[in-house]
């Protein structure tokens, strides 16, 4: 089974950065460390070392839906950018995509016109994310090294 890349690691770090309070994220949900979710309390703290192990276990989260939805052969540039998205939108939402679709029909360049859809949050479009999209379509687009 493939694993995400130090490259890959860093480019969730960079548009997660990193918060040692809780906080809500633009949709709402509680979130602390680099992007962690999952039983997040208002009043919650964490070191930087909880911190990088939630991200550890949740970027695994994202590589099991890859290995689990995705029937093709990616390269690692294309895997580690498919990390970040998943890591940010979800799993769920990831297997009920058109870029799923596309990229199990191995229509790489349509599947990577998708990210440019998901820069919305409850129905804003965020400069965050058009950021993120952009730096995930263009590794996955980026030939493999």
């Amino acid at each position: 089974m493939k694993k995400t890349s130090e490259n890959g690691i860093n480019l969730i770090k960079k548009f997660e950065g990193l918060k040692t309070k809780a906080y809500k994220c633009p949709a709402g949900i509680w979130t602390i460390g680099y992007g962690h979710t999952t039983g997040v309390k208002s009043t919650d703290t964490c070191t930087m070392e909880q911190a990088t192990n939630w991200l550890k276990q949740d970027v695994k989260t994202a590589e099991n839906a890859i290995e689990k939805y995705v029937k093709v052969e990616l390269n690692q540039n294309q895997f580690d950018a498919l990390v970040s998205f998943i890591f940010n939108e979800g799993s769920g939402n990831f297997k009920n995509s058109t870029m799923l679709k596309f990229i199990n029909n191995k229509h790489f360049p349509l599947a990577a016109g998708q990210f440019d859809l998901w820069i919305y949050s409850k129905g804003v479009k965020l400069d965050g994310l058009i950021a993120r999209r952009k730096a995930e379509k263009e590794l996955f687009l980026k030939e493999y090294l």
